[in-house]
């Protein structure tokens, strides 16, 4: 079995949160628990979306919890040319196609793309992904086994956008694989991204990871917590204190780690980590 390598990979959106927070703790305890290696990924591959200084600030953030990547951190906007080698074998297994639908053409259907609308042709086209496998399956570490009828519930996934820019769901395979990814864990609103993704993979012929999808932080509208109001960023100056939330999130049954600084607190938390004993359930932080 390869040796284990995980990864955190958060987009420079915003400062970073008590949800990302609680992902980011995840991954980097199943990373030290199995003796592996943890990685950081920026997902700056949306412009339009991300705010200036972002990125360095959550790494500032993540410096002060103690949490600090094994290698150097990578930046998914340095990474084009190998998204388009990957949009190039698609093309050559005729596995890609090139649409011009607008989000307006697929809201009858929920957005989910099962075949095009004709439109102008001079209207620019994204690039989507038409997956051969009829069903996906994979075993969740945490929510066991999950199928998915790919053609009717999936859809046509878009690799790359008609604005040019290439997308979450390619980035992050060819990322993944580039980097050795074994262990995927991250919060499980995206779960459901998961099988397109191996539906991917599998085209491109890379490697699948084992998945663990940890609980997603609600606010009290029952929101996630990155779609609220309420997401305040993590205060830089009371580490210990976010760490110990993010624990009782993750474990509401098991005591909490002590320590007075990160590193001691972070030693102890990798003692007493039990993959087992982690929580199912998207709740908000006060329950």
């Amino acid at each position: 079995m390869a040796a284990y390598r995980g990864r955190f990979a958060p987009s420079p959106t915003g400062p970073l949160h008590f949800g990302s927070l609680v992902a980011a703790l995840g991954s980097w305890l199943d990373a030290r628990y199995h003796q592996g290696t943890w990685l950081v990924r920026i997902e700056d591959i949306d412009p339009p979306r991300e705010r200036a200084g972002a990125a360095d600030a959550q790494l500032r953030t993540l410096a002060a919890l103690g949490l600090h990547a094994d290698e150097p951190v990578l930046r998914q906007s340095t990474r084009g040319a190998a998204y388009e080698v990957a949009l190039n074998a698609l093309r050559a297994s005729e596995q890609v196609f090139a649409c011009r639908c607008s989000r307006s053409d697929l809201a009858p259907n929920s957005g989910l793309h099962l075949a095009c609308v004709t439109r102008p042709s001079g209207t620019q086209a994204a690039l989507r992904f038409r997956p051969l496998a009829s069903v996906v399956s994979f075993a969740d570490r945490l929510h066991g086994k999950q199928t998915q009828a790919v053609p009717d519930t999936i859809g046509d996934v878009v690799l790359r956008r008609a604005d040019g820019l290439h997308a979450y769901q390619l980035a992050v395979v060819v990322d993944d694989a580039a980097q050795g990814i074994t262990d995927v864990v991250r919060g499980a609103d995206l779960l459901a991204s998961t099988t397109p993704q191996i539906a991917l993979q599998q085209a491109l012929h890379l490697p699948t990871p084992r998945y663990l999808h940890l609980p997603v932080v609600l606010d009290n509208q029952g929101r996630k917590l990155s779609k609220s109001l309420t997401a305040c960023p993590i205060d830089d100056q009371q580490p210990l204190t976010a760490l110990r939330a993010a624990w009782r999130f993750l474990f509401p049954d098991v005591s909490t780690p002590v320590g007075n600084t990160p590193t001691e607190w972070l030693r102890q938390a990798v003692d007493a980590y039990c993959p087992g004993a982690l929580d199912r359930r998207n709740r908000p932080v006060s329950s």
